[in-house]
């Protein structure tokens, strides 16, 4: 070994143990994971709460990481782009910097540009919108700004029906939601309400679902939406949650909301969910951080589907 690589190396390791010893507040930078190749017709799939613009957040602040947000959603260059707690300046934003993009979104309490949106992005070389729309989780859910049973705040999901140019014109339906934080009742029947939409669709629909549910494997949300594979009795439509499909056995550490700090004991709260005319191939959260700092409170996760 050369004289220089090893003073090198021992550098290394002395500032390597000095560090150990002082206790790091966050993560190191996360490099993106590891996407197998793309095959022809591959859908690239993000999901992203990238936290309301307006929020206190000191050095978290939207402007602060506003280009962090971007550079990450670049990264992943997905076909579909679902975003939650997206404000309209920020959608004015991130339509801007995401000239390839055609956005979709409704303001929550208005039905407009008032409040948060369920965002959609989709890749406009790839794809041809044929019909778009948006429904208030509520029992009133063609009425703006409408709250649904013990929900604190109104609740927006965006859907819309694509024509997939690359795929010999096959059509395509994509919804992106959020669920309430406080309503336990209104997430289970926001799920309830979720599923009769895409069973409308009907069993042979491709349907792609993004969103922060509020809610993790265990709860009656999940079990209203997501099919388990193990129960006697099916459902008219299967809805499969892509992150589990590829990764079958539960982990620790899977946790998608991460306060800023870099945690991920917590639930998996964050979702893409599709039906069985699609395939889950890959799929993960990117914990992606600088030097401790995140682009968002919820880590982004991201599926490639066929």
């Amino acid at each position: 070994m050369p004289r220089a690589w090893s003073i090198a190396g021992s550098l290394f390791w002395v500032f390597t143990l000095a560090g150990s010893l002082v206790a790091q507040p966050a993560p190191p930078a996360a490099a993106a994971p590891e996407v197998p190749a793309a095959q022809p017709g591959d859908l690239r799939v993000l999901s992203f709460n990238i936290r309301y613009g307006t929020a206190k957040d000191g050095e978290d602040h939207w402007d602060k990481r506003k280009e962090f947000v971007v550079a990450t959603i670049k990264k992943h260059d997905p076909d579909l782009l679902g975003t939650q707690e997206t404000l309209g300046f920020q959608a004015d934003y991130l339509r801007q910097q995401l000239p390839g993009y055609t956005f979709i979104g409704a303001g929550r309490d208005d039905g407009k540009t008032t409040g948060e949106m369920a965002a959609l992005f989709y890749r406009t070389e790839r794809f041809e919108k044929v019909e778009e729309g948006h429904y208030w989780m509520s029992p009133t859910p063609d009425v703006p700004g409408s709250k649904g049973w013990d929900a604190q705040l109104p609740r927006v999901t965006s859907w819309v029906k694509l024509k997939d140019k690359s795929k010999q014109g096959r059509v395509l339906y994509f919804f992106n939601t959020h669920f309430d934080h406080r309503g336990k009742q209104a997430r289970t029947e926001s799920a309830k309400m979720l599923r009769q939409r895409i069973e409308a669709l009907g069993a042979e629909a491709a349907v792609i679902v993004t969103g922060d549910f509020n809610a993790g494997e265990a709860s009656e949300p999940y079990k209203a939406l997501v099919s388990d594979p193990t129960a006697a009795e099916q459902p008219k439509v299967r809805v499969i949650d892509s992150f589990r499909a590829v990764h079958p056995e539960k982990a620790a550490e899977e946790g998608t909301f991460n306060g800023f700090k870099g945690d991920r004991a917590g639930a998996r709260i964050d979702w893409i969910c599709h039906t069985p005319a699609l395939r889950t191939v890959a799929a993960g959260i990117d914990r992606v951080n600088k030097e401790g700092r995140y682009p968002s409170d919820h880590y982004p996760i991201w599926a490639r589907v066929r």
